[in-house]
């Protein structure tokens, strides 16, 4: 018996350890070396680094939080709270909205507006900058964990608030509910304080304000609510709830989504368009959350439909995670306990993970609301920034409102028109060739469509000649107007390996 419960012990501590060790990954590629022409390095200062502005913080809140003094007693700015009962579908679970009464001290329709708050000493007119994090547990508040953001670009000159929506996040009797529209709603609530404090005179942020440039940057659910927002932004009522008005009307000029999701909430049961705003996405290939890059699909609908330049960028970030984008979330990805299971050795550390942040957000937001468009490049080449970004791969896309699709197979069923008009495209001699809806690493479907192309040459006897595959795209002899082509110009494409085996000629055998 003796035996039995040293072993037993024995196993459970060879067990605990195992569960909080960080774990190893075999299948970690290094970055590859640079080859080729040499890239040119950006002229222009490091984003990441410090600005010239001296920061000062403060807390607006209600006032009455319990938990947090910032936003009690010692709150700056006293806020009042909004109705959004609208908005959200309570949790059919009884003692789960007790629990969340009974911890918070509000419901629904007295949500409190709390922010951080970092800006600039300095007198001037400076452009507004909120963040939104995502689903967390509650009682670990994650609006402190973008501080590391709000020093950084407050220095750089930008009014930067971490908006509080942890009332709205899981608790251990499990989600709140449908509340995303609320998430983005709480967003804008916020802005009618900035509009409101920047027009009063005895408010510390009058005529501070340069509300004619506001960026809104979310995390996870966060990074979605932004593109809600965004929507909600142009439009006179609620989409689900018309005898919701709205009167926004904000001048909401750039989003940026970290490890954002996509399609958890569907105005009207339709994915949210996303039109003439500048569109910076960030993702982990080693998210623990997420099980594939949902942002992608809103990269994709973002479209440009004016003469003002925008554009809209998204970098996938080898080993980096869901979390380590905020200081409080970390490494744990996922709630105990698939959390204890997690590889995290093979992370990117954290201070890495947030200088690829740093560096991406700070040169974004300089480029579409700062006036530096020197740091466009970046986002065409992050080679450009080599001497800023941390070691490992990255694998960008980039467009701008001066791209001209020439075939994006989206649009057509007939596969040898192109999508710009008088086009053709054509396959000869292949054996595979087919218009196919992408898809994520999770099976999700991404909403976005390519040419797959394939051909067998091994199956050839060495003596006979045989025509070589060929894929052709023809454009028309006369472009479209307003294309204004010149030398700077260049044609892109993008390819990839499916990884997939053509069937050889005659054979029934499947695909491998």
């Amino acid at each position: 018996g003796a035996v039995m419960l040293l072993a037993a012990v024995a196993g459970a501590g060879v067990l605990v350890a195992w569960l909080a060790a960080p774990g190893a990954d075999p299948f970690l590629e290094e970055a590859p070396p640079v080859t080729g022409a040499p890239v040119a390095p950006l002229v222009a200062p490091n984003p990441a680094d410090m600005g010239p502005y001296q920061v000062a913080h403060l807390c607006y809140g209600s006032g009455t939080d319990r938990h947090r003094p910032e936003y009690g007693p010692n709150v700056a700015l006293k806020t009042d709270s909004v109705d959004a009962s609208s908005f959200i579908e309570p949790s059919p679970s009884r003692l789960g909205m007790w629990a969340r009464r009974k911890y918070w001290g509000f419901e629904p329709n007295s949500l409190p507006l709390n922010a951080r708050v970092w800006y600039p000493k300095d007198n001037g007119l400076f452009p507004l900058v909120l963040i939104v994090h995502g689903n967390h547990q509650m009682d670990e508040f994650s609006d402190p964990g973008y501080a590391y953001l709000g020093e950084l670009l407050a220095s750089r000159g930008f009014i930067v608030a971490s908006v509080d929506e942890n009332f709205l996040n899981r608790s251990w009797f499990g989600n709140l509910g449908e509340e995303n529209g609320a998430r983005s709603w709480l967003l804008l609530k916020h802005l009618e304080l900035w509009r409101h404090w920047n027009e009063t005179e005895e408010n510390p942020f009058h005529q501070k304000v340069d509300l004619s440039n506001i960026a809104l940057i979310g995390h996870s659910r966060g990074g979605e609510a932004i593109v809600h927002a965004a929507a909600f932004n142009r439009l006179t009522h609620h989409p689900d709830n018309a005898n919701v008005p709205f009167h926004f009307g904000f001048h909401i000029k750039t989003l940026i989504a970290l490890a954002p999701t996509d399609g958890l909430y569907r105005p009207r049961g339709v994915p949210v368009p996303l039109r003439d705003v500048n569109y910076l996405v960030l993702q982990g290939s080693h998210d623990g959350d997420l099980g594939c890059f949902a942002g992608a699909g809103t990269y994709r609908r973002a479209v440009f439909t004016t003469g003002e330049y925008r554009m809209k960028a998204a970098l996938y970030i080898y080993r980096a995670n869901h979390g380590q984008f905020n200081t409080v979330w970390g490494t744990n990805d996922r709630r105990p306990p698939l959390r204890y299971v997690l590889r995290r050795g093979s992370l990117l550390a954290g201070e890495d993970q947030r200088t690829i942040a740093k560096v991406y957000i700070s040169a974004f937001l300089h480029a579409t609301l700062g006036g530096a468009p020197e740091y466009i490049a970046l986002f065409r080449d992050h080679r450009r920034a080599a001497d800023w970004l941390p070691r490992t791969i990255y694998v960008s896309r980039f467009q701008d409102s001066e791209f001209r699709p020439i075939t994006d197979f989206d649009r057509r069923a007939e596969v040898t028109e192109t999508t710009m008009p008088g086009g053709t495209q054509r396959g000869e001699h292949l054996a595979l060739w087919e218009q196919r809806e992408m898809v994520a690493r999770s099976g999700i479907p991404l909403g976005d469509h390519a040419v797959v192309l394939g051909w067998n040459t091994a199956d050839r006897p060495a003596d006979v000649a045989a025509p070589a595959p060929s894929y052709t795209v023809t454009l028309p002899d006369v472009l479209p107007l307003g294309w204004m082509l010149d030398d700077q110009m260049a044609v892109s494409f993008s390819l990839a390996d499916t990884g997939q085996r053509c069937r050889p000629a005659g054979s029934n055998l499947a695909d491998s």
